[in-house]
Protein backbone atom coordinates (compact mmCIF):
# COMPACT_ATOMS: atom_id res chain seq x y z
CA UNK A 1 0.00 0.00 0.00
CA UNK A 2 2.24 3.13 -1.14
CA UNK A 3 -0.24 5.33 0.09
CA UNK A 4 0.06 4.55 3.73
CA UNK A 5 3.96 3.63 3.47
CA UNK A 6 4.42 7.34 2.17
CA UNK A 7 2.30 8.89 5.14
CA UNK A 8 3.74 6.33 7.82
CA UNK A 9 6.97 7.79 6.98
CA UNK A 10 5.77 11.53 7.21
CA UNK A 11 3.71 10.83 10.33
CA UNK A 12 6.54 8.77 12.23
CA UNK A 13 9.68 11.14 10.91
CA UNK A 14 7.49 14.49 11.85
CA UNK A 15 5.88 13.85 15.27
CA UNK A 16 7.76 10.37 16.86
CA UNK A 17 11.08 10.76 15.36
CA UNK A 18 11.93 14.85 15.52
CA UNK A 19 11.61 15.14 19.83
CA UNK A 20 15.06 13.84 21.13
CA UNK A 21 16.34 16.02 18.46
CA UNK A 22 14.12 19.10 18.95
CA UNK A 23 12.87 18.85 22.77
CA UNK A 24 16.74 19.67 23.90
CA UNK A 25 16.48 22.79 21.65
CA UNK A 26 13.07 24.12 23.26
CA UNK A 27 14.04 22.74 26.92
CA UNK A 28 17.29 25.54 26.48
CA UNK A 29 15.17 28.24 25.25
CA UNK A 30 12.64 28.13 27.88
CA UNK A 31 14.84 27.14 30.85
CA UNK A 32 12.45 24.12 31.20
CA UNK A 33 14.62 20.93 32.36
CA UNK A 34 14.71 17.85 29.86
CA UNK A 35 12.78 16.13 32.45
CA UNK A 36 9.92 18.56 32.31
CA UNK A 37 10.42 18.91 28.49
CA UNK A 38 10.71 15.19 27.72
CA UNK A 39 7.33 15.03 29.86
CA UNK A 40 5.40 16.11 27.35
CA UNK A 41 6.09 13.37 24.59
CA UNK A 42 4.93 11.04 27.83
CA UNK A 43 1.86 12.41 27.81
CA UNK A 44 1.48 12.18 24.60
CA UNK A 45 1.86 8.69 24.45
CA UNK A 46 -0.58 8.31 27.35
CA UNK A 47 -3.19 10.21 25.40
CA UNK A 48 -2.72 8.15 22.23
CA UNK A 49 -3.12 5.23 24.38
CA UNK A 50 -6.11 6.43 26.20
CA UNK A 51 -7.86 7.11 23.05
CA UNK A 52 -6.70 4.31 21.27
CA UNK A 53 -9.61 1.81 21.82
CA UNK A 54 -11.93 5.10 20.11
CA UNK A 55 -9.84 5.48 17.17
CA UNK A 56 -9.83 1.90 16.12
CA UNK A 57 -13.76 2.06 16.60
CA UNK A 58 -13.66 4.76 14.70
CA UNK A 59 -11.90 3.14 11.76
CA UNK A 60 -14.15 0.22 11.96
CA UNK A 61 -16.98 2.24 11.29
CA UNK A 62 -15.98 5.02 8.87
CA UNK A 63 -12.43 3.75 7.50
CA UNK A 64 -8.89 4.79 7.60
CA UNK A 65 -9.64 7.99 4.81
CA UNK A 66 -11.50 9.72 7.60
CA UNK A 67 -9.81 8.58 11.09
CA UNK A 68 -6.01 9.21 8.91
CA UNK A 69 -7.42 12.36 7.61
CA UNK A 70 -8.32 13.82 10.59
CA UNK A 71 -5.23 13.00 12.28
CA UNK A 72 -3.30 14.18 9.67
CA UNK A 73 -5.13 17.70 9.97
CA UNK A 74 -4.57 17.40 14.11
CA UNK A 75 -0.96 16.09 13.51
CA UNK A 76 -0.32 19.61 11.97
CA UNK A 77 -2.16 21.95 13.74
CA UNK A 78 -0.48 19.93 16.88
CA UNK A 79 2.99 20.72 15.25
CA UNK A 80 1.81 24.11 14.14
CA UNK A 81 0.59 24.85 17.92
CA UNK A 82 4.14 23.77 19.64
CA UNK A 83 6.06 26.42 17.43
CA UNK A 84 4.23 29.23 19.48
CA UNK A 85 3.68 27.04 23.01
CA UNK A 86 5.77 29.32 25.46
CA UNK A 87 3.74 28.27 28.69
CA UNK A 88 4.04 25.42 30.02
CA UNK A 89 0.56 24.39 30.53
CA UNK A 90 0.65 25.19 26.50
CA UNK A 91 3.23 23.05 25.91
CA UNK A 92 1.56 20.06 27.56
CA UNK A 93 -1.54 20.74 25.98
CA UNK A 94 -0.06 20.69 22.47
CA UNK A 95 1.78 17.56 23.59
CA UNK A 96 -1.61 16.50 24.45
CA UNK A 97 -2.98 17.08 20.49
CA UNK A 98 0.11 15.40 19.10
CA UNK A 99 -1.14 11.98 20.88
CA UNK A 100 -4.16 12.38 19.47
CA UNK A 101 -2.58 12.46 16.24
CA UNK A 102 -0.30 9.66 17.26
CA UNK A 103 -3.27 7.43 17.91
CA UNK A 104 -5.07 7.98 14.41
CA UNK A 105 -1.59 7.96 12.83
CA UNK A 106 0.57 5.57 13.59
CA UNK A 107 1.08 2.11 13.21
CA UNK A 108 -1.89 0.42 14.97
CA UNK A 109 -4.31 3.15 12.91
CA UNK A 110 -2.37 1.99 9.72
CA UNK A 111 -2.51 -2.01 10.71
CA UNK A 112 -6.41 -1.08 11.46
CA UNK A 113 -7.03 0.59 7.96
CA UNK A 114 -5.26 -2.77 5.85
CA UNK A 115 -7.41 -4.94 8.01
CA UNK A 116 -10.32 -3.44 7.04
CA UNK A 117 -9.18 -3.13 3.71
CA UNK A 118 -7.95 -6.77 3.11
CA UNK A 119 -9.71 -8.55 5.90
CA UNK A 120 -7.26 -12.02 6.47
CA UNK A 121 -5.12 -11.08 3.72
CA UNK A 122 -4.04 -8.15 5.48
CA UNK A 123 -0.44 -9.98 6.59
CA UNK A 124 1.77 -9.36 3.76
CA UNK A 125 0.94 -5.37 3.07
CA UNK A 126 0.87 -4.83 6.72
CA UNK A 127 4.41 -6.22 6.41
CA UNK A 128 5.17 -4.19 3.22
CA UNK A 129 4.13 -1.26 5.22
CA UNK A 130 6.50 -1.97 7.91
CA UNK A 131 9.30 -2.04 5.50
CA UNK A 132 8.36 1.70 4.63
CA UNK A 133 7.79 2.69 8.18
CA UNK A 134 11.64 1.28 8.91
CA UNK A 135 13.01 4.07 6.89
CA UNK A 136 10.87 6.76 8.71
CA UNK A 137 14.27 7.69 11.59
CA UNK A 138 16.70 7.46 8.74
CA UNK A 139 14.57 10.16 6.61
CA UNK A 140 13.83 12.62 9.55
CA UNK A 141 16.90 12.69 11.67
CA UNK A 142 19.37 13.87 8.51
CA UNK A 143 16.23 16.25 7.22
CA UNK A 144 15.55 17.25 10.73
CA UNK A 145 19.11 18.21 11.65
CA UNK A 146 19.11 20.07 8.26
CA UNK A 147 16.18 21.90 8.83
CA UNK A 148 17.46 23.40 12.65
CA UNK A 149 20.55 24.11 10.96
CA UNK A 150 18.60 26.07 8.36
CA UNK A 151 15.45 27.63 10.33
CA UNK A 152 15.19 26.75 13.95
CA UNK A 153 13.34 24.36 15.40
CA UNK A 154 10.34 27.08 15.15
CA UNK A 155 10.79 27.02 11.67
CA UNK A 156 11.03 22.65 11.36
CA UNK A 157 7.96 22.07 13.09
CA UNK A 158 5.91 24.64 10.46
CA UNK A 159 6.99 23.24 7.72
CA UNK A 160 6.25 19.75 9.44
CA UNK A 161 3.00 21.05 10.26
CA UNK A 162 2.52 21.63 6.02
CA UNK A 163 3.50 18.40 5.10
CA UNK A 164 1.41 16.82 7.21
CA UNK A 165 -2.11 18.71 6.44
CA UNK A 166 -0.79 19.22 2.48
CA UNK A 167 0.63 15.91 1.94
CA UNK A 168 -0.72 13.20 4.30
CA UNK A 169 -4.33 14.33 4.74
CA UNK A 170 -4.92 14.48 0.83
CA UNK A 171 -3.20 10.85 0.49
CA UNK A 172 -5.34 9.51 3.49
CA UNK A 173 -8.08 11.38 2.15
CA UNK A 174 -8.28 10.75 -1.18
CA UNK A 175 -6.25 7.62 -2.11
CA UNK A 176 -6.89 4.90 0.63
CA UNK A 177 -9.57 2.26 -0.82
CA UNK A 178 -13.11 3.13 1.29
CA UNK A 179 -13.76 -0.07 0.60
CA UNK A 180 -14.36 -3.10 3.05
CA UNK A 181 -12.80 -6.88 2.81
CA UNK A 182 -16.23 -8.47 4.66
CA UNK A 183 -18.65 -6.57 1.87
CA UNK A 184 -16.79 -8.25 -0.65
CA UNK A 185 -18.10 -12.26 -1.96
CA UNK A 186 -15.29 -15.05 -0.94
CA UNK A 187 -13.15 -16.66 -3.65
CA UNK A 188 -11.30 -19.95 -3.66
CA UNK A 189 -8.57 -19.15 -2.30
CA UNK A 190 -9.91 -18.11 1.01
CA UNK A 191 -10.04 -21.65 1.59
CA UNK A 192 -6.85 -21.56 2.89
CA UNK A 193 -8.02 -18.70 5.71
CA UNK A 194 -8.65 -20.07 9.64
CA UNK A 195 -12.34 -20.96 9.15
CA UNK A 196 -11.99 -21.10 13.56
CA UNK A 197 -10.89 -18.12 15.09
CA UNK A 198 -10.74 -17.24 19.09
CA UNK A 199 -12.37 -15.39 20.35
CA UNK A 200 -11.25 -11.82 21.13
CA UNK A 201 -11.63 -11.60 24.42
CA UNK A 202 -11.28 -13.83 27.94
CA UNK A 203 -7.65 -15.11 28.63
CA UNK A 204 -6.42 -15.82 24.59
CA UNK A 205 -6.81 -11.67 24.51
CA UNK A 206 -5.81 -10.83 27.83
CA UNK A 207 -2.40 -13.24 26.77
CA UNK A 208 -2.13 -11.20 23.83
CA UNK A 209 -2.53 -7.80 25.30
CA UNK A 210 -0.35 -8.31 28.10
CA UNK A 211 2.15 -9.83 25.59
CA UNK A 212 2.32 -6.77 23.40
CA UNK A 213 2.50 -4.28 26.40
CA UNK A 214 5.31 -5.99 28.31
CA UNK A 215 7.60 -5.77 25.13
CA UNK A 216 6.28 -2.52 24.35
CA UNK A 217 8.76 -1.54 27.89
CA UNK A 218 11.69 -2.76 25.96
CA UNK A 219 12.07 -0.56 22.74
CA UNK A 220 10.75 2.17 24.68
CA UNK A 221 13.37 1.72 27.72
CA UNK A 222 16.33 1.26 25.55
CA UNK A 223 15.49 3.66 22.76
CA UNK A 224 16.09 6.25 25.62
CA UNK A 225 18.96 4.64 27.97
CA UNK A 226 20.53 2.29 25.53
CA UNK A 227 23.10 4.74 24.09
CA UNK A 228 23.61 6.38 27.05
CA UNK A 229 24.25 2.69 28.71
CA UNK A 230 26.97 2.18 26.16
CA UNK A 231 28.72 5.34 26.90
CA UNK A 232 28.87 5.14 30.36
CA UNK A 233 30.47 1.83 29.82
CA UNK A 234 33.38 3.39 28.10
CA UNK A 235 32.77 2.81 24.51
CA UNK A 236 33.43 6.52 22.88
CA UNK A 237 30.76 8.96 21.89
CA UNK A 238 31.51 8.21 18.13
CA UNK A 239 31.20 4.63 18.18
CA UNK A 240 28.10 5.06 19.93
CA UNK A 241 26.35 7.00 17.58
CA UNK A 242 27.69 3.93 14.56
CA UNK A 243 26.44 1.39 16.92
CA UNK A 244 23.07 3.31 17.07
CA UNK A 245 22.97 3.76 13.41
CA UNK A 246 22.93 -0.48 13.09
CA UNK A 247 19.06 -0.73 14.51
CA UNK A 248 17.49 0.87 11.70
CA UNK A 249 18.76 -1.08 9.18
CA UNK A 250 18.85 -4.47 11.08
CA UNK A 251 14.88 -3.62 11.44
CA UNK A 252 14.56 -3.48 8.24
CA UNK A 253 16.59 -6.36 7.09
CA UNK A 254 14.76 -8.69 8.97
CA UNK A 255 10.97 -6.79 7.78
CA UNK A 256 12.50 -7.90 4.35
CA UNK A 257 13.67 -11.69 5.18
CA UNK A 258 9.84 -12.14 6.55
CA UNK A 259 8.21 -10.48 4.02
CA UNK A 260 10.48 -12.88 1.32
CA UNK A 261 10.53 -16.32 3.05
CA UNK A 262 8.14 -16.35 6.20
CA UNK A 263 4.66 -16.25 4.69
CA UNK A 264 3.54 -19.58 5.08
CA UNK A 265 5.03 -19.48 9.12
CA UNK A 266 2.22 -18.40 11.51
CA UNK A 267 2.97 -15.17 13.26
CA UNK A 268 2.97 -16.57 16.70
CA UNK A 269 6.10 -18.97 15.36
CA UNK A 270 7.40 -15.36 14.23
CA UNK A 271 7.04 -13.25 17.25
CA UNK A 272 8.55 -16.25 19.50
CA UNK A 273 11.34 -16.37 17.85
CA UNK A 274 12.02 -12.71 17.77
CA UNK A 275 11.83 -12.50 21.79
CA UNK A 276 14.30 -15.42 21.94
CA UNK A 277 16.70 -13.93 19.81
CA UNK A 278 16.27 -10.60 22.05
CA UNK A 279 16.55 -12.66 25.43
CA UNK A 280 19.77 -14.42 23.91
CA UNK A 281 20.85 -10.29 22.95
CA UNK A 282 20.60 -9.71 26.65
CA UNK A 283 22.01 -12.95 28.11
CA UNK A 284 25.30 -12.32 25.68
CA UNK A 285 25.26 -8.78 27.06
CA UNK A 286 25.21 -10.13 30.59
CA UNK A 287 27.73 -12.65 30.09
CA UNK A 288 30.61 -11.38 27.78
CA UNK A 289 29.77 -7.28 29.63
CA UNK A 290 29.56 -4.43 27.47
CA UNK A 291 33.03 -3.41 24.44
CA UNK A 292 32.28 -1.97 21.06
CA UNK A 293 31.58 -5.56 19.24
CA UNK A 294 29.43 -6.97 21.82
CA UNK A 295 27.63 -3.71 21.76
CA UNK A 296 27.01 -3.58 18.25
CA UNK A 297 26.12 -7.20 17.77
CA UNK A 298 23.41 -6.41 20.71
CA UNK A 299 22.02 -3.37 18.82
CA UNK A 300 21.77 -5.27 14.94
CA UNK A 301 20.29 -8.41 17.51
CA UNK A 302 17.91 -5.82 19.01
CA UNK A 303 16.77 -4.19 16.00
CA UNK A 304 16.18 -7.04 14.27
CA UNK A 305 14.20 -8.47 16.92
CA UNK A 306 12.07 -5.45 16.98
CA UNK A 307 11.60 -5.26 13.14
CA UNK A 308 9.52 -8.87 13.37
CA UNK A 309 7.70 -7.90 16.44
CA UNK A 310 6.32 -4.58 14.56
CA UNK A 311 4.92 -6.65 12.22
CA UNK A 312 3.14 -9.62 14.72
CA UNK A 313 1.45 -6.49 16.22
CA UNK A 314 -0.39 -6.36 13.23
CA UNK A 315 -0.27 -10.16 12.17
CA UNK A 316 -1.02 -12.35 15.25
CA UNK A 317 -4.48 -10.55 15.78
CA UNK A 318 -5.84 -10.79 12.52
CA UNK A 319 -4.43 -14.71 12.63
CA UNK A 320 -5.98 -15.55 16.14
CA UNK A 321 -9.23 -13.64 16.10
CA UNK A 322 -9.61 -13.08 12.60
CA UNK A 323 -10.78 -9.48 10.39
CA UNK A 324 -14.00 -8.93 11.93
CA UNK A 325 -14.21 -6.07 14.20
CA UNK A 326 -10.12 -5.66 13.28
CA UNK A 327 -9.77 -2.02 13.95
CA UNK A 328 -11.46 -2.19 17.44
CA UNK A 329 -9.17 -5.14 18.40
CA UNK A 330 -6.01 -3.09 17.46
CA UNK A 331 -7.51 -0.01 18.99
CA UNK A 332 -7.81 -1.96 22.47
CA UNK A 333 -4.46 -3.58 21.91
CA UNK A 334 -2.78 -0.44 21.37
CA UNK A 335 -4.01 1.34 24.78
CA UNK A 336 -1.80 -0.35 27.04
CA UNK A 337 1.30 -0.86 24.99
CA UNK A 338 1.00 3.05 24.53
CA UNK A 339 0.86 2.95 28.18
CA UNK A 340 3.51 1.23 28.79
CA UNK A 341 5.70 2.77 26.22
CA UNK A 342 4.72 6.05 27.67
CA UNK A 343 6.29 4.56 31.38
CA UNK A 344 9.37 2.86 29.90
CA UNK A 345 11.56 5.92 29.70
CA UNK A 346 10.75 7.04 33.26
CA UNK A 347 11.01 3.70 34.67
CA UNK A 348 14.30 2.85 33.31
CA UNK A 349 15.75 6.86 34.25
CA UNK A 350 14.44 5.73 38.16
CA UNK A 351 15.81 2.37 38.06
CA UNK A 352 19.38 3.62 36.65
CA UNK A 353 18.97 6.69 39.01
CA UNK A 354 18.41 4.31 42.40
CA UNK A 355 20.83 1.22 40.99
CA UNK A 356 22.41 0.75 38.15
CA UNK A 357 22.53 0.33 34.54
CA UNK A 358 22.77 -3.82 34.38
CA UNK A 359 19.76 -3.56 36.71
CA UNK A 360 17.90 -1.73 34.52
CA UNK A 361 19.29 -3.54 31.47
CA UNK A 362 17.88 -6.81 33.25
CA UNK A 363 14.82 -5.07 33.83
CA UNK A 364 14.12 -4.83 30.60
CA UNK A 365 14.85 -8.72 30.03
CA UNK A 366 12.14 -9.78 32.18
CA UNK A 367 9.88 -7.66 30.41
CA UNK A 368 11.15 -9.51 27.22
CA UNK A 369 10.54 -12.68 28.85
CA UNK A 370 7.35 -11.96 30.19
CA UNK A 371 6.27 -11.40 26.38
CA UNK A 372 7.65 -14.82 25.22
CA UNK A 373 6.02 -16.81 28.31
CA UNK A 374 2.55 -15.31 27.48
CA UNK A 375 3.19 -16.31 23.36
CA UNK A 376 4.23 -19.61 24.49
CA UNK A 377 1.12 -20.30 26.83
CA UNK A 378 -1.29 -19.31 23.64
CA UNK A 379 -2.83 -21.85 21.99
CA UNK A 380 -4.54 -21.13 18.78
CA UNK A 381 -7.60 -23.26 17.31
CA UNK A 382 -6.28 -25.72 14.78
CA UNK A 383 -7.12 -24.90 11.32
CA UNK A 384 -6.75 -26.51 7.78
CA UNK A 385 -3.52 -25.67 5.48
CA UNK A 386 -1.88 -23.73 8.46
CA UNK A 387 1.35 -24.31 10.53
CA UNK A 388 0.22 -25.85 13.85
CA UNK A 389 1.43 -23.04 16.61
Amino acid sequence: MPVLGVTQILSWGTIFYTPVLIVPLIANEHGWSMSFAMGGFSIALLVAGLIAPYVGRSIDRFGGQVTMTAGSLVGALGLALMAYADSRTAYYAVWMVLGVAMSANLYDSAFASLGRIFGAGARRPITALTLAGGFASTVSWPATHFLLEQVGWRGTYLIYAALLACVSAPLHAFLLPRRRFEAAPLSPSDAKVPDKMLPPHGLPFILVASAFAAYAFVPSGLSAHLLAIFQRSGIDAGTVVWIGALFGPAQVGARLIEFSFGRNLHPLWVVRFALGVLLCAFVMLAILGVSAPVAAAFALLFGGANGLVTITRGAVPLMLFGASGYGRLMGRLAGPFLLMQAAAPLVMAFVIDRTSDPVALALAASFAAVALTCFVVIRRTPARDQPNA
